[in-house]
Order: structure tokens, then C-alpha cells, then sequence
């Protein structure tokens, strides 16, 4: 899908477009004093067939009171709803995105073409995206092993068969919702019809009963229909506990799926030999992603009070967590190799050093080091064990680093990090996908 989506007026699938939908709502709306004008009258007219010679009678009728910005929400309410139905976004939307709906649902904003983009753009423009999306968030929340770059490329061995859902009681407890979470991620990976409350509730009572698919009376409905094969069990046990298992073909999808979804992090070096080397030198097409303003908010906030402390960041970049710093009011120092980038960091007034930072002479003087080294293999060690020794006693050292890192390198196990993970796709806007996790150690 393109742009057009947000600015035509029809699509060949027969759905409107938002500003046919937005033209029927303000049409609405503009009608809403007439409405409710003729609804005054026929309240007035039906008090008055109820009365004789213009008495009323103590009993009195009550026709309701309907107050304008009641029918304003109301009907603000349903062309959100209505767009969110006509576009089938809960087909294609991760469980917590729904959940986020729900909530903006009850105070939402004006039924807008800008709105509508902000809420709902990319998964209008791009669906798959959000269908993978919603698939990694449901089983990066399962076992570390999802999280993974490495362990999901096409083709590699070693996922887990099986995941353990916690309270996977009676119908509505949490792990029952986590449950039909995992289930509609795969159906819409797959392109089946999302999970029916009755599958949820027949594999509860028979732990086999979705693995071929199963008979079932839908919903609302009268005459039974025949499920979709969703390739999982459940065994449950008498603590609660709940061990769902994956046929090979469903977990083969799984993990197509997330080898899309992270896809690969471009190399630092365009040779594959230069990764085995121990040079410093930096290659001409150096990766470069920049930290996301939200995750840049992030790492600032948990810092704490860092007014007038001295605070490195290698490889600043533009100068995202420059200006987040000095904000803060500490006194941020930046180096930077690439030239336009160190440039346009210090046209915003930043100190940085042009250089290679793996070559730059450590001088133990900064409270803090603020980094987000290349994600490319395990080019981050070097950056972090140089960077650790610009740090003053007991200083403390925040990097963002590839998921690996934590999960299957242990590389920097003997430094005694602490770790923090970012949500799923926090680096997306960056060009990324793979998961990322925060790393801090002291000095």
C-alpha cells in the first residue's frame, strides 16, 4: 500500500477511504442540533398523548435527557470504531497495540486525517510489518531464545519446542489471555481467522483439542463450523501452570516469521575478513543507527540527578543524547569518526572530538559514558572495555547493545552488567528490528 491510502477516496476493496469516512462523520455532526431538536419534539408530543386536556398526572413520563456533547461523544466514538472495524486492524495489530486502542478509545481524539495517521498509519501502510511485529512481542515475552538474531535466522536449530505459560486457569485469568495472544499472532502470520472464544475455552477442557483443528459452534452462531489446525497443545498442571507445544511446522513459522522480522545488522567492515582482524580502523560504510528520542529519554531518566557531571558519549552521532544531556544539565562530551555528523553536532554547540574512538587516549575524567556501539557481531566488546577506562572511580558505564549480548555471547560476563531490555522494535525507526537491551556497568 502507498501514501495514497490516507488521501483518496475509494479502494478497490471496496472500503472507503478516511476521508470518505471523515466527510460522513462532520456531515453528522452538523446535524446534531437538528437530531436533537427532533428529539425534544418527540419527547414533548409523547408527553403530551399521555395527558388529557394538558394535565400531567403525578405519575409523570420520563423520556430521557440527552445532552449534546453526549451525542458528540457517541458519535465520535463510532467513527473511531468504525474505522477501526472497516480496515480490519485487529487482525493485523499486536495484543498490547489493541489494548492501547481500548484505552484511546474511551477519550478519543478528533476524527481527523492527521489523527487517523498518527494512530493508525503504519499498520495501514504497512501490515506485515505489524504482523510480525505482533508475533516477536508475543514470543520475545515467552523465552529469551525468541529474542535472538542469531538463534532465529532461517533454518537454525535450537528453538524451543515448547513454552510455559504461568495461570493458565479458567476461562478470563491472565495466562488464558496470554494464550489467545500467541495463538492470534500465529493466525494472522499464517492467514487464518484469528482465535473464537470456544477454541480458547475447548482447548482449556482438552489440552489436544487445536492441534488438527476441532468442531465448534461459533459465538452467536447456530450451526457448528470446523476450526482451523492451529499446530499447538497444551498440558496443564495441577499448579496452574500451563506447557504449550509447537508442532514442527508451526515452530518452523515461528521462526521465519522473527528471521523476517529482524532480518540482518549491516557489518562495520564490508570485508567478512575484517571482522577476524584486531585493527581499529574504521570502515568507510560504517553502520549507523541512531538512538530513537524515546529510547534516548529513557536511558537519560534512569540516570538520575547528573547536573554538572562530566558524561562521554563514544560515537555521538548527530548528537541525540547530547541534547538530551545538556537539557538534563550535566556537561556532555561527544566523539564521533563520520564528519558530517560530528559537524552537525557541533552546530548545535556540543563539544565533540573528531576521531575514531577506538583510538582515542583514555583520560579517566567523566562521571558517565553514554553509548550505543555497532550492533554488527561483537564489536561492541572493544567499544565497551575502551570506553570503561574514561571513567573515575566507581563510574558508571550505559550502553545499548543487540539483544546477543545478553542472551548468548557472555562476552562481558565477568564486568557484572546489569541488564535492562527495550521493548520489541524499539530501534525500528533506525532501520532496525533486532532486540536491544541496556547495559550498565560500574567502573
Amino acid at each position: 500500500m502507498n501514501q495514497q491510502i490516507l488521501t483518496g477516496t475509494e479502494l478497490s476493496t471496496g472500503r472507503r477511504l478516511p476521508r470518505a469516512l471523515i466527510a460522513e462523520y462532520e456531515g453528522k455532526r452538523a446535524k446534531l442540533d437538528d437530531a436533537l431538536s427532533a428529539f425534544a419534539e418527540a419527547q414533548a408530543a409523547m408527553k403530551m398523548a399521555c395527558a388529557i386536556g394538558g394535565t400531567f398526572a403525578y405519575d409523570r413520563l420520563e423520556t430521557g435527557r440527552i445532552t449534546k456533547s453526549d451525542v458528540e461523544r457517541v458519535l465520535l466514538k463510532s467513527a473511531w470504531r468504525h474505522f477501526y472495524d472497516e480496515y480490519k486492524l485487529g487482525q493485523i495489530m499486536p495484543a498490547a497495540d489493541k489494548r492501547r486502542v481500548d484505552q484511546m478509545l474511551e477519550q478519543p481524539p478528533a476524527f481527523t486525517v492527521e489523527n487517523i495517521r498518527e494512530q493508525f498509519g503504519d499498520y495501514i501502510m504497512d501490515p506485515w510489518g505489524a504482523i510480525l511485529r505482533g508475533l516477536a512481542e508475543a514470543f520475545c515475552s515467552l523465552d529469551a531464545a525468541f529474542k535472538s538474531h542469531e538463534k532465529v535466522k532461517i533454518g537454525v536449530k535450537g528453538l524451543p519446542k515448547r513454552v510455559i505459560l504461568s495461570n493458565v486457569g479458567g476461562y478470563g485469568t491472565w495466562g488464558q489471555d496470554r494464550l489467545r495472544d500467541i495463538l492470534n499472532a500465529l493466525a494472522a502470520y499464517q492467514r487464518k481467522p484469528l482465535v473464537e472464544y470456544a477454541e480458547i475455552a475447548e482447548i482449556l477442557r482438552d489440552g489436544e483439542a487445536l492441534r488438527d483443528g476441532l468442531t465448534y459452534t461459533p459465538h452467536g452462531g447456530k450451526e457448528p463450523v470446523t476450526g482451523q489446525a492451529r499446530g499447538i497443545w497444551l498440558k496443564r498442571y495441577q499448579n496452574g501452570n500451563g506447557h504449550l507445544y509447537f508442532t514442527p511446522d508451526t515452530l518452523a513459522d515461528v521462526n521465519r516469521a522473527l528471521a523476517e522480522y529482524y532480518g540482518d545488522v549491516l557489518p562495520d567492515a564490508p570485508d567478512p575478513d575484517a571482522k577476524k582482524q584486531t585493527s581499529t580502523a574504521v570502515s568507510k560504510d560504517l553502520q549507523y543507527y541512531p538512538t530513537p528520542l524515546d529510547v534516548v529519554a529513557r536511558v537519560i531518566a534512569d540516570l538520575g540527578n547528573i547536573k554538572d557531571k562530566r558524561v562521554l558519549e563514544p560515537s555521538c552521532g548527530c548528537g541525540r543524547f547530547l541534547d538530551a544531556l545538556r537539557a538534563a544539565g550535566a556537561l556532555p562530551y561527544g566523539i564521533e569518526y563520520d564528519p558530517s555528523r560530528a559537524s552537525t553536532a557541533r552546530d548545535k554547540g556540543h563539544s565533540v572530538l573528531r576521531g575514531n574512538f577506538l583510538e582515542t587516549q583514555p583520560t579517566p575524567t567523566f562521571d558517565f559514558v553514554i553509548m550505543n556501539p555497532p550492533f554488527y557481531g561483537r564489536h561492541y566488546e572493544k567499544h565497551i572495555r575502551h570506553a570503561l577506562r574514561f571513567l573515575v572511580p566507581n563510574g558508571k558505564l550505559v550502553s545499548i547493545l543487540p539483544a546477543t549480548a545478553r542472551y548468548d555471547h557472555g562476552a562481558l560476563d565477568d564486568l557484572r552488567p546489569r541488564w535492562s531490555d527495550l521493548p520489541v522494535g524499539a530501534f525500528s525507526e533506525s532501520g532496525t528490528n533486532i532486540n536491544t537491551t541496556i547495559c550498565t556497568v560500574f567502573a
